[in-house]
């Protein structure tokens, strides 16, 4: 796979196309980053991202880690303490993932977001955009966005001049972040910096097929153990033929197939011997086709997210 065809694997979306092929053909080394708002478990949404600055760092990118305590403070999810011991947590994890510190930058938000040039672009911003554009940013992303508190629309602005004070040219997230990275290509070139290019990942559904949710406990978390592993997945929606919204072939998708050079389903010589798949495209036209079926398919992924998640258990 060349070097485009690996940065626009699994996105949802790029702002834009046109920006990012420049920015390869400069010569410079680009440099990418991912926010991560230490506010509770690791799990394979958050994941998604992951493998993306992988594959960036694989096409000659530098990455920047931030893990984003105070933005977990203003959002209300813990004390200073707290969050920071959930953000050194995260960062164990993200290295047993494949972001080895050896190879990626780690800085905690409050490293630099409490200082007085950072402080001051923050209050620029504040001049500059509305409240209502402010609470529209943040609410994909608050857990009270029908009544925030001053200190969640100060988190779009902060997240925006984050961007600019770690001098990057990408900004990475999930899709529910691109009205922030909107805000922050608009707004940014009038303090003086550059527009970042924005890659964004897919949200992906729940095991159960609906929205992730922790009340619904329905995500496989870094902590999960392999029988935690194997009952959320034996359980999971998976119609038989069906691939639309289909969550374990989200998981073969966006975590086991880019991680591994191919993929076998192992069934008895007489449900036909094993499957082999060198990539995604043919795993789902076989499972459209109900040639695979989905216990086989699930069998397959228990085992292949276990091996993902065996050097995160190693840490722990």
């Amino acid at each position: 796979m060349d070097r485009l065809a690996l940065i626009k694997r699994n996105t949802e979306e790029i702002v834009t196309h046109e920006e990012l092929e420049k920015l390869l053909n400069s010569g410079s080394t680009p440099r990418a980053y991912v926010g991560y708002e230490p506010s509770g478990k690791i799990h394979m949404g958050h994941v998604l991202t992951v493998n993306k600055l992988i594959d960036l760092q694989q096409s000659g990118f530098e990455i920047t880690v931030l893990l984003a305590d105070v933005h977990a403070y203003l959002n209300e999810k813990g004390t200073m303490e707290e969050v920071r011991g959930t953000a050194d947590f995260n960062k164990e994890c993200f290295k047993a993932l494949g972001l080895d510190q050896k190879n990626t930058r780690y800085v905690y938000g409050s490293d630099f977001q409490l200082e007085s040039d950072y402080l001051l672009n923050v209050l620029k911003l504040g001049r500059s955009i509305t409240l209502n554009r402010a609470k529209r940013s943040m609410d994909e992303v608050s857990r009270s966005a029908d009544n925030p508190m001053v200190s969640q629309m100060i988190y779009p602005l902060m997240q925006a001049v984050d961007i600019a004070m770690l001098n990057v040219d990408v900004a990475v997230g999930g899709i529910d972040q691109r009205k922030i990275h909107m805000l922050a290509r608009e707004e940014l070139p009038g303090l003086g910096f550059k527009a970042p290019i924005c890659i964004h990942t897919p949200i992906l559904v729940g095991l159960d097929g609906n929205k992730m949710s922790s009340s619904s406990n329905n995500f496989i978390s870094m902590d999960d153990n392999e029988k935690m592993v194997g009952k959320k997945i034996r359980k999971a929606f998976c119609p038989e033929g069906s691939i639309i919204n289909n969550p374990v072939l989200a998981l073969f998708k966006y975590h086991i197939i880019p991680r591994f050079n191919e993929i076998t389903i192992e069934r008895p010589e007489k449900f036909g011997g094993n499957l082999y798949y060198p990539d995604y495209e043919k795993l789902e036209a076989d499972f459209g086709s109900k040639n695979l079926h989905p216990m086989d398919l699930k069998s397959a992924a228990i085992d292949y997210i276990n091996r993902i998640l065996e050097p995160v258990r190693e840490k722990m």
